[in-house]
C-alpha cells in the first residue's frame, strides 16, 4: 500500500495472528472472555475479562510465545476424525 511503511505492515500482520489466536480461544471457552493487549515494545499480554475488571493471565510475551500460550489455554478442541482415519485405526488394531 502506498504510504504504509514495512514496519507498520509487520505490526498489523503480527497483531492479526495474535488476534486470531484469541478469537479461537474465545470460541472454545464458554463462560470466559479473553482479550489481547499489545504493549509499546511489541509484546502481547493475554487478559481475562471479569466482572470487576480485567486480569492478566500471563506477562507480556513475544508473538510466537503468546500464540503458543493462547493455543494451550482453556479447553482443547477434540481433533476431527474422518471416516478414513477411523477405518485406518481399525486396520491397525486388527493387525496387532
Amino acid at each position: 500500500m502506498p504510504g504504509r511503511s514495512s514496519r507498520n505492515t509487520s505490526k498489523v500482520a503480527r497483531s492479526t495472528r495474535a488476534t486470531a489466536a484469541v478469537a479461537r480461544l474465545n470460541e472454545r471457552s464458554e463462560g470466559h472472555r479473553y482479550l489481547m493487549v499489545m504493549t509499546g515494545d511489541g509484546k502481547f499480554v493475554l487478559r481475562e475479562r471479569l466482572d470487576g475488571g480485567d486480569k492478566d493471565v500471563a506477562e507480556a510475551l513475544p508473538l510466537d510465545e503468546f500464540v503458543r500460550l493462547v493455543d494451550a489455554t482453556g479447553p482443547q478442541k477434540a481433533p476431527r476424525v474422518t471416516k478414513n482415519d477411523a477405518a485406518f485405526a481399525k486396520q491397525l488394531i486388527r493387525k496387532t
